[in-house]
């Protein structure tokens, strides 16, 4: 894996700190956000925002709309030019794991990427494990069995006859088509579970078992590599004639914990958005058969370390319920948390594991057809009864995360003193207060874009360091000082 590859020039800004721009790709909402500086002191605007979604291309699967990305994504980094007359010094790009892009001869996409939820991955992870049973590939990688997982959508690609193109990851991509060279940045690339967590590099073992073109992997790069210039159209724009385009940790989750201002300790942090993620910051991979069997992950962290957590449905589970009664009634979502606060605890909670929460579609029949499994009664129908649904919801999380917490300390033997929340889901001071009760563990509110600021601290500490891999301290020491950030939404 190379390292940076020397100083990005023109650290441009206010005196206080570079100007950068932060694109930030989510499953449901993307962002590009605009750092900039004022009397020294560090300022984020999100200049565009636009809504996301898988988009079902009937027989052709489940994808995403990479064309519209790309326009709205454009679009953004146009206004961050008209918004920064400074010059921008850096772009970095973060997004969610897993999903990649074939690309042809000319390094341009095959054919639009599929979405991590697309059906095709159920087939082609019982072939992979009737050849490489699950328990050897997390002894070799440390990733959490999951359908969504890089390797099996390769494993798809190849049973579908399409595994010869070279592929990116999401991030990189955008990357990529920014100007960068093809790569991939490795706390992303862990996600593919195809990652040798000891030797920092693919594993070839894997590649060969399951008859994976290794040529068609991208070469891997540290978090915060300079990767040059913007592409030749975008440098004539004044503010991106001296622009370097860097490599934070191009995974949302990597970059949320490496925005957590919180200094070393024994602390847990719960990204809470689309999906919850639950765990610790550890030195090293922790991949014993219980922790295999507890479901957890050991994934590349920024500047060092692992993420040792476990996934499960997040709020993914709410928006598709309100999904499904959104013809009837629009909820605010502080409206919807407010109320379900004055209801009393729900009757049991739900198995927040189950497979048939995955899938987008009719949430409210899915999450009743478990309590009727279970000999509950179900909940009411409609978009009147959405209280109870997202009560139910949120006293589940806290009992899961409960649970998870608990986990973490018996199979790491360390204990967190106190739990921080990243993500959207930090704004839900009612599913915070569900959580302190539960886990008996104090809540820290971390910021709900802590993905943006985990990519600016890195894109700093690369044009502070120069040439050399960045630390963890180093990112750590950017994100306190970011985060007291203004943040215009």
């Amino acid at each position: 894996m190379s390292g940076a590859a020397g100083r990005t020039s023109g650290s441009q800004g206010s005196p206080g700190g570079p100007t950068l721009v932060a694109v930030d790709l989510g499953a449901e909402s993307c962002r590009v956000s605009l750092l900039q500086w004022h009397r020294g002191e560090p300022r984020i605007a999100i200049v565009h925002r636009f809504a996301n979604a898988p988009w079902d291309q009937g027989r052709a699967g489940l994808r995403w709309n990479l064309e519209r990305i790309r326009q709205e994504l454009e679009a953004g980094l146009r206004s961050c030019a008209d918004r920064a007359p400074e010059g921008i010094a850096a772009i970095g790009v973060t997004g969610w794991g897993v999903d990649y892009v074939r690309l042809n001869s000319s390094g341009q996409p095959i054919e639009p990427p599929f979405c991590y939820r697309d059906a095709r991955t159920t087939a082609a992870l019982k072939a992979a494990h009737a050849v490489l049973p699950a328990e050897h590939l997390y002894a070799k990688t440390g990733v959490q069995v999951q359908t969504i997982n890089s390797v099996y959508q390769l494993c798809a690609d190849r049973l579908a006859g399409n595994a010869a193109a070279p592929w990116v990851m999401l991030p990189e991509y955008v990357l990529h088509w920014l100007g960068a060279p093809r790569i991939a940045e490795y706390t992303n690339a862990t996600h593919t579970a195809l990652i040798d967590p000891d030797t920092r590099c693919w594993c070839d073992e894997i590649f060969f078992a399951l008859g994976l073109d290794r040529s068609a992997a991208p070469p891997l790069v540290a978090t915060g590599t300079a990767l040059g210039p913007l592409r030749a159209d975008l440098r004539s724009v004044p503010a991106f004639a001296r622009t370097q385009l860097i490599a934070p940790a191009c995974h949302d989750t990597a970059s949320a914990v490496a925005g957590i201002p919180c200094p070393a300790g024994e602390w847990a942090y719960i990204s809470s958005g689309t999906w919850s993620l639950v765990g610790m910051v550890l030195p090293d991979s922790h991949r014993t058969p219980e922790a295999f069997a507890a479901n957890f992950t050991n994934l590349g962290a920024a500047g060092g370390g692992v993420l040792f957590h476990c996934g499960l449905a997040g709020m993914w589970l709410l928006r598709q319920c309100l999904e499904s009664w959104k013809s009837e009634r629009a909820w605010d979502v502080d409206e919807l948390v407010a109320a379900a606060r004055g209801l009393p605890a729900p009757d049991a909670v739900l198995d927040l594991d189950d497979a048939a929460f995955v899938s987008p579609g009719d949430m409210p029949a899915r999450i009743n057809a478990q309590r009727a499994r279970r000999g509950l009664a179900p909940l009411p129908q409609g978009s009147a009864a959405a209280p109870h649904y997202a009560n139910l919801l949120f006293h589940s999380l806290a009992s899961r995360y409960e649970g998870l917490i608990g986990r973490i300390t018996g199979l790491t033997q360390r204990k967190p003193e106190r739990i921080c929340v990243v993500g959207g889901g930090s704004r839900n001071e009612y599913l915070n207060a569900l959580t302190r009760e539960a886990t008996g563990l104090p809540v820290e509110r971390c910021s709900a874009e802590s993905s943006t600021l985990g990519n600016f601290a890195v894109q700093w500490a690369r044009i502070d360091q120069g040439s050399g891999e960045i630390s963890a301290a180093q990112i750590a020491a950017r994100a306190r000082d970011l985060a007291q950030a203004g943040i215009d939404c």
